[in-house]
């Protein structure tokens, strides 16, 4: 059974992720179909506007938990071949349908996206803080939210829909029955503007995206590993198990108080 649907409704592609039992977790087969969905939505040269969504009471609810611990190892299995959609060489504009959950890499799906459109109540999180040895730092910024809201999103706190329209994060809140038909109200206004004109302004506004500094990646890169990673299992463990985490930290207590800064990062590398 498929858990990506599409339908092509004259020039806009409908994408539903449709694994509603899992809340649409990003398990193998669902990130192999999806990047299956937006590879045919780039070749198909009839169609220039997709919009994406989710089937059930989630959009999507990011990592499958059950298969990471299966395989021993956070995270997914990346698709036999490029996605465009999540490596950025998607030219064509994507409009986000959330018609529930958007949590973790679920939430980050929606960030990827141009435009978004979201059932009211809707529940989103950004859960690196909770999965890994350091929380989304760059999700705030790449968003343009002020700085306490940014770290606020950094550190798993969990937002609605109506908070991140407030903010600036979602274009449109609606009722549940006026979602798809917002979404492709949106799709058809783009279809009325001069076919480059549509190209090009995408194009533009997605160069013109906040994006981090080189030297604050690779400081981010060493917090990545700055921690006990037993930590990341546990806390994948935990969840499955429904039960409080046992963390550990640090494998060393006093690297507690030595964190690594853009000094120390920038003196590793050489510079």
């Amino acid at each position: 059974m498929a858990v990506v649907e599409t339908e092509k409704q004259g020039q806009i592609m409908l994408i539903r992720l449709n694994r509603p039992e899992r809340l649409n977790a990003l398990g193998t087969q669902l990130r192999a179909e999806m990047c299956d969905a937006f590879v045919e939505f780039r070749e198909n040269s009839d169609l220039e506007v997709a919009v994406f969504t989710g089937a059930g009471r989630a959009f999507c609810a990011g990592e499958d938990m059950k298969e990471s611990l299966e395989r021993g190892a956070p995270g997914g299995d990346s698709p036999p071949r490029e996605d465009p959609f999540m490596n950025g060489t998607l030219e064509k504009p994507v409009i986000c349908a959330v018609n529930g959950f958007a949590m973790g890499g679920g939430f980050m799906l929606v960030e990827r996206t141009d435009l978004r459109v979201a059932v009211r109540g809707a529940v989103f999180e950004m859960s690196e803080a909770k999965r890994w040895l350091l929380g989304g730092y760059n999700h705030g910024h790449v968003a343009g939210v002020p700085h306490p809201i940014a770290t606020e999103m950094a550190l798993g706190f969990r937002f609605t829909s109506d908070r991140l329209h407030e903010v600036g994060f979602i274009n449109r809140l609606v009722d549940p029955d006026e979602l798809l038909p917002t979404a492709f109200e949106m799709a058809e206004h783009m279809l009325t503007l001069p076919p480059a004109a549509r190209v090009n302004t995408i194009h533009m506004m997605r160069q013109m995206r906040p994006q981090v500094a080189p030297d604050l990646n690779r400081l981010a890169a060493a917090l990545h590993d700055h921690g006990d990673k037993s930590d990341l299992m546990e806390s994948r463990q935990a969840f499955a198990e429904k039960r409080k985490p046992v963390f550990k930290g640090w494998l060393d207590p006093a690297d507690r108080y030595q964190t690594p800064t853009l000094d120390s990062v920038a003196k590793d590398g050489g510079e």
